[in-house]
Protein backbone atom coordinates (compact mmCIF):
# COMPACT_ATOMS: atom_id res chain seq x y z
CA UNK A 1 0.00 0.00 0.00
CA UNK A 2 1.35 3.43 -0.97
CA UNK A 3 -0.35 6.65 0.20
CA UNK A 4 0.46 10.33 -0.26
CA UNK A 5 -0.35 13.49 1.66
CA UNK A 6 0.78 17.09 1.24
CA UNK A 7 -0.38 20.01 3.37
CA UNK A 8 -0.07 22.72 0.71
CA UNK A 9 -0.64 22.41 -3.04
CA UNK A 10 1.09 24.85 -5.40
CA UNK A 11 -1.13 25.66 -8.38
CA UNK A 12 0.10 29.14 -9.36
CA UNK A 13 3.66 30.37 -9.74
CA UNK A 14 2.72 33.85 -8.51
CA UNK A 15 0.64 32.66 -5.56
CA UNK A 16 2.42 30.60 -2.92
CA UNK A 17 0.18 28.99 -0.26
CA UNK A 18 2.87 29.25 2.45
CA UNK A 19 5.33 31.94 3.52
CA UNK A 20 8.21 31.94 1.04
CA UNK A 21 10.41 33.91 3.45
CA UNK A 22 9.85 31.43 6.28
CA UNK A 23 10.48 28.50 3.96
CA UNK A 24 13.74 30.06 2.78
CA UNK A 25 14.94 30.51 6.36
CA UNK A 26 13.92 26.93 7.12
CA UNK A 27 15.99 25.60 4.19
CA UNK A 28 19.05 27.49 5.44
CA UNK A 29 18.95 26.22 8.99
CA UNK A 30 16.52 28.25 11.11
CA UNK A 31 14.82 25.47 13.05
CA UNK A 32 12.08 27.80 14.35
CA UNK A 33 10.36 27.27 11.05
CA UNK A 34 11.07 23.53 11.04
CA UNK A 35 9.12 23.38 14.30
CA UNK A 36 6.33 25.61 12.98
CA UNK A 37 5.98 23.75 9.68
CA UNK A 38 6.05 20.38 11.43
CA UNK A 39 3.20 21.40 13.72
CA UNK A 40 1.12 22.62 10.76
CA UNK A 41 1.91 19.50 8.76
CA UNK A 42 1.07 17.12 11.59
CA UNK A 43 -2.23 18.84 12.39
CA UNK A 44 -3.33 18.68 8.76
CA UNK A 45 -2.21 15.07 8.37
CA UNK A 46 -3.73 13.69 11.57
CA UNK A 47 -7.05 15.41 10.90
CA UNK A 48 -7.47 13.11 7.90
CA UNK A 49 -5.62 9.99 8.98
CA UNK A 50 -5.99 9.66 12.76
CA UNK A 51 -7.86 6.37 12.54
CA UNK A 52 -5.31 4.87 10.15
CA UNK A 53 -2.40 5.92 12.38
CA UNK A 54 -4.02 4.59 15.56
CA UNK A 55 -4.74 1.23 13.91
CA UNK A 56 -1.02 0.55 13.35
CA UNK A 57 0.83 -1.70 15.84
CA UNK A 58 4.13 -0.01 14.98
CA UNK A 59 5.09 3.14 13.08
CA UNK A 60 8.48 3.80 11.48
CA UNK A 61 9.38 7.41 10.59
CA UNK A 62 12.03 8.20 7.99
CA UNK A 63 13.31 11.63 6.85
CA UNK A 64 14.82 12.17 3.41
CA UNK A 65 18.05 10.20 2.85
CA UNK A 66 21.35 11.72 3.99
CA UNK A 67 24.92 10.64 4.75
CA UNK A 68 26.36 12.52 7.73
CA UNK A 69 24.91 16.04 7.61
CA UNK A 70 21.12 16.13 8.11
CA UNK A 71 18.93 17.78 5.48
CA UNK A 72 16.52 20.58 6.39
CA UNK A 73 13.69 18.06 6.17
CA UNK A 74 15.40 16.00 8.86
CA UNK A 75 14.67 18.80 11.35
CA UNK A 76 11.10 18.92 10.05
CA UNK A 77 10.95 15.18 10.74
CA UNK A 78 12.28 15.67 14.30
CA UNK A 79 9.46 18.03 15.23
CA UNK A 80 6.86 15.99 13.35
CA UNK A 81 7.96 13.01 15.44
CA UNK A 82 7.48 15.05 18.62
CA UNK A 83 3.89 15.89 17.62
CA UNK A 84 3.17 12.33 16.52
CA UNK A 85 4.50 10.80 19.73
CA UNK A 86 2.39 13.11 21.91
CA UNK A 87 -0.65 12.10 19.86
CA UNK A 88 0.18 8.41 20.27
CA UNK A 89 0.76 8.90 24.00
CA UNK A 90 -2.62 10.56 24.45
CA UNK A 91 -4.22 7.57 22.76
CA UNK A 92 -2.35 4.93 24.75
CA UNK A 93 -0.12 3.83 21.85
CA UNK A 94 3.61 3.14 21.60
CA UNK A 95 5.82 5.93 20.33
CA UNK A 96 6.99 5.82 16.72
CA UNK A 97 10.52 4.72 15.84
CA UNK A 98 12.80 6.88 13.72
CA UNK A 99 15.36 5.42 11.33
CA UNK A 100 17.04 6.60 8.13
CA UNK A 101 17.99 5.77 4.59
CA UNK A 102 21.77 6.06 4.38
CA UNK A 103 23.03 7.98 1.39
CA UNK A 104 26.45 8.57 -0.09
CA UNK A 105 26.14 11.83 -1.99
CA UNK A 106 28.63 12.74 -4.69
CA UNK A 107 27.37 15.82 -6.52
CA UNK A 108 27.63 19.59 -5.98
CA UNK A 109 24.95 20.74 -8.45
CA UNK A 110 22.00 22.73 -7.12
CA UNK A 111 19.24 20.13 -7.15
CA UNK A 112 16.43 22.69 -6.84
CA UNK A 113 17.28 24.22 -10.20
CA UNK A 114 16.89 21.01 -12.23
CA UNK A 115 14.00 19.38 -14.08
CA UNK A 116 12.80 15.83 -13.40
CA UNK A 117 15.07 14.11 -15.94
CA UNK A 118 18.23 15.81 -14.68
CA UNK A 119 17.29 15.24 -11.05
CA UNK A 120 16.94 11.53 -11.70
CA UNK A 121 20.27 11.43 -13.57
CA UNK A 122 21.95 13.21 -10.68
CA UNK A 123 20.66 11.04 -7.85
CA UNK A 124 20.94 7.80 -9.80
CA UNK A 125 24.70 7.90 -9.15
CA UNK A 126 24.19 8.00 -5.37
CA UNK A 127 24.53 4.91 -3.19
CA UNK A 128 21.76 4.10 -0.70
CA UNK A 129 21.29 1.63 2.12
CA UNK A 130 18.25 0.79 4.23
CA UNK A 131 17.85 -1.80 6.99
CA UNK A 132 15.39 -4.09 5.26
CA UNK A 133 14.86 -6.36 8.27
CA UNK A 134 14.08 -3.44 10.57
CA UNK A 135 11.31 -1.86 8.49
CA UNK A 136 9.90 -4.85 6.61
CA UNK A 137 6.12 -5.30 6.95
CA UNK A 138 5.85 -2.07 8.98
CA UNK A 139 3.82 1.11 8.55
CA UNK A 140 6.47 3.51 7.26
CA UNK A 141 6.12 7.30 7.01
CA UNK A 142 8.59 8.93 4.59
CA UNK A 143 8.67 12.64 5.31
CA UNK A 144 10.07 15.43 3.13
CA UNK A 145 9.58 19.18 2.94
CA UNK A 146 8.47 19.58 -0.67
CA UNK A 147 7.51 17.42 -3.64
CA UNK A 148 8.39 19.07 -6.93
CA UNK A 149 8.93 16.37 -9.57
CA UNK A 150 8.47 13.25 -7.46
CA UNK A 151 12.09 12.17 -8.01
CA UNK A 152 12.63 11.74 -4.25
CA UNK A 153 9.60 9.48 -3.94
CA UNK A 154 10.57 7.48 -7.01
CA UNK A 155 14.07 7.01 -5.63
CA UNK A 156 12.75 5.81 -2.26
CA UNK A 157 10.42 3.35 -3.98
CA UNK A 158 13.35 2.11 -6.06
CA UNK A 159 15.36 1.55 -2.86
CA UNK A 160 12.46 -0.30 -1.25
CA UNK A 161 12.16 -2.55 -4.30
CA UNK A 162 15.92 -3.07 -4.44
CA UNK A 163 15.99 -4.29 -0.83
CA UNK A 164 12.68 -6.15 -1.28
CA UNK A 165 10.98 -4.22 1.52
CA UNK A 166 7.27 -4.90 2.00
CA UNK A 167 4.78 -2.93 4.05
CA UNK A 168 2.55 0.14 4.12
CA UNK A 169 4.29 3.27 2.85
CA UNK A 170 3.03 6.80 3.43
CA UNK A 171 4.80 9.73 1.73
CA UNK A 172 4.12 13.02 3.53
CA UNK A 173 5.14 16.50 2.33
CA UNK A 174 4.80 20.00 3.68
CA UNK A 175 4.10 21.24 0.13
CA UNK A 176 3.66 19.84 -3.36
CA UNK A 177 3.88 21.30 -6.85
CA UNK A 178 0.45 20.31 -8.16
CA UNK A 179 0.66 22.26 -11.43
CA UNK A 180 3.14 20.36 -13.61
CA UNK A 181 3.20 23.23 -16.12
CA UNK A 182 5.31 25.19 -13.64
CA UNK A 183 9.03 24.56 -14.14
CA UNK A 184 10.66 22.62 -11.27
CA UNK A 185 13.22 25.40 -10.75
CA UNK A 186 10.50 27.18 -8.75
CA UNK A 187 12.00 25.19 -5.88
CA UNK A 188 15.06 27.44 -5.97
CA UNK A 189 12.80 30.48 -5.92
CA UNK A 190 11.50 29.23 -2.57
CA UNK A 191 14.93 28.15 -1.33
CA UNK A 192 16.61 31.51 -1.93
CA UNK A 193 13.61 33.80 -1.52
CA UNK A 194 14.91 35.56 1.61
CA UNK A 195 18.56 34.49 1.61
CA UNK A 196 20.70 35.31 -1.38
CA UNK A 197 23.75 37.10 0.00
CA UNK A 198 26.54 36.48 2.51
CA UNK A 199 24.99 39.05 4.85
CA UNK A 200 21.70 37.14 4.85
CA UNK A 201 23.54 33.91 5.65
CA UNK A 202 25.52 35.51 8.48
CA UNK A 203 22.32 36.85 10.04
CA UNK A 204 20.78 33.37 10.11
CA UNK A 205 23.94 31.64 11.35
CA UNK A 206 24.25 34.00 14.31
CA UNK A 207 20.79 33.13 15.61
CA UNK A 208 20.37 30.78 18.56
CA UNK A 209 17.88 28.79 16.45
CA UNK A 210 20.43 28.01 13.73
CA UNK A 211 21.46 24.43 12.95
CA UNK A 212 23.64 23.27 10.08
CA UNK A 213 22.09 21.22 7.30
CA UNK A 214 23.41 19.87 4.03
CA UNK A 215 22.22 22.82 1.98
CA UNK A 216 23.97 25.57 3.92
CA UNK A 217 27.21 23.60 4.28
CA UNK A 218 27.39 23.06 0.51
CA UNK A 219 26.37 26.67 -0.14
CA UNK A 220 29.20 28.05 2.01
CA UNK A 221 31.84 25.66 0.71
CA UNK A 222 30.90 26.58 -2.86
CA UNK A 223 31.21 30.33 -2.31
CA UNK A 224 33.78 32.51 -4.03
CA UNK A 225 36.79 33.58 -1.95
CA UNK A 226 35.44 37.00 -1.01
CA UNK A 227 32.03 35.80 0.19
CA UNK A 228 33.55 32.85 2.00
CA UNK A 229 35.93 35.14 3.89
CA UNK A 230 33.02 37.41 4.78
CA UNK A 231 31.12 34.46 6.24
CA UNK A 232 33.93 32.96 8.33
CA UNK A 233 35.03 36.34 9.65
CA UNK A 234 31.55 37.11 10.97
CA UNK A 235 30.50 33.92 12.74
CA UNK A 236 31.63 32.56 16.15
CA UNK A 237 34.64 30.23 16.31
CA UNK A 238 32.58 27.27 17.51
CA UNK A 239 30.34 27.61 14.44
CA UNK A 240 33.41 27.62 12.20
CA UNK A 241 34.73 24.51 13.93
CA UNK A 242 31.39 22.77 13.49
CA UNK A 243 31.32 23.70 9.81
CA UNK A 244 34.78 22.21 9.35
CA UNK A 245 33.89 18.99 11.19
CA UNK A 246 30.66 18.51 9.27
CA UNK A 247 32.32 19.13 5.91
CA UNK A 248 34.93 16.49 6.65
CA UNK A 249 32.35 14.04 8.01
CA UNK A 250 30.49 14.21 4.70
CA UNK A 251 33.73 13.74 2.72
CA UNK A 252 33.41 17.14 1.11
CA UNK A 253 37.19 17.51 1.42
CA UNK A 254 37.34 14.88 -1.34
CA UNK A 255 35.38 17.07 -3.73
CA UNK A 256 37.70 19.33 -5.71
CA UNK A 257 35.30 22.30 -5.90
CA UNK A 258 35.04 22.44 -2.10
CA UNK A 259 38.69 21.86 -1.23
CA UNK A 260 39.92 25.49 -1.36
CA UNK A 261 37.40 26.73 1.21
CA UNK A 262 37.79 23.65 3.45
CA UNK A 263 41.55 24.14 3.46
CA UNK A 264 41.16 27.83 4.27
CA UNK A 265 38.79 26.98 7.08
CA UNK A 266 41.19 24.46 8.61
CA UNK A 267 44.23 26.68 8.01
CA UNK A 268 42.56 29.45 10.02
CA UNK A 269 41.77 26.92 12.76
CA UNK A 270 45.40 25.69 12.77
CA UNK A 271 46.73 29.24 12.95
CA UNK A 272 44.45 30.02 15.89
CA UNK A 273 45.60 26.90 17.75
CA UNK A 274 49.28 27.67 17.03
CA UNK A 275 48.86 31.26 18.23
CA UNK A 276 47.15 30.05 21.41
CA UNK A 277 49.92 27.53 22.08
CA UNK A 278 52.64 30.12 21.52
CA UNK A 279 50.94 32.57 23.90
CA UNK A 280 50.66 29.85 26.56
CA UNK A 281 54.35 29.00 26.16
CA UNK A 282 55.25 32.69 26.54
CA UNK A 283 53.25 32.90 29.75
CA UNK A 284 54.98 29.80 31.13
CA UNK A 285 58.38 31.27 30.34
CA UNK A 286 57.46 34.53 32.07
CA UNK A 287 56.48 32.60 35.20
CA UNK A 288 59.72 30.60 35.41
CA UNK A 289 61.96 31.68 38.34
CA UNK A 290 65.24 33.38 37.56
CA UNK A 291 68.33 31.21 38.24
Amino acid sequence: MILNYSLYKIYQKEKCPFSEAEYSHFKFGDIRYAEKFASELFNGFIEQYADLVLSQPEIILLPSPYYSIPTASNFLCTYFKKNLNHFLFRNGKNACIETKIHRKQTYIEDYGNLDFENRMKLISNDTYYIDQQFINDKFCIFLDDIKITGSHERTVNKILNQFNVKGKFFFIYFAELANKNIHPNIENHYNYFALNSSKDIIRVMNKSTFRFNTRIVKYILGMNERDFETIVNNIPSHIKQELSSLAISNNYHQIQAYQPNIHKLNYKKLCQLTYKKEKEEQLVLQDLPLV
